[in-house]
């Protein structure tokens, strides 16, 4: 399953470009050229989601029922 979520880019200062998600708080990313700004924040999100599906399921009953819902 792919989600597509909102990219917002913008030139540093200091040189090269560095992005945000505003769907997901605390996602970011950085690079040279757009396209690594881009990557490194899908990155990021990844690397968030994994963290909150770690924590949620940590301590969770045997019996817990786990699904995928599309939304």
């Amino acid at each position: 399953m792919k989600a597509e979520f909102t990219a917002i880019i913008e030139e540093a200062p200091e040189g090269g470009y560095w992005a945000i998600c505003p769907e997901v708080p605390g996602a970011n990313g950085q690079g040279e050229t757009i396209d690594e700004a881009k990557t490194n924040l899908r990155d990021a999100i990844r690397l968030i989601f994994e963290d909150r599906i770690s924590d949620a399921r940590r301590g969770l009953p045997e019996d817990a029922i786990q699904t995928v819902i599309a939304v």
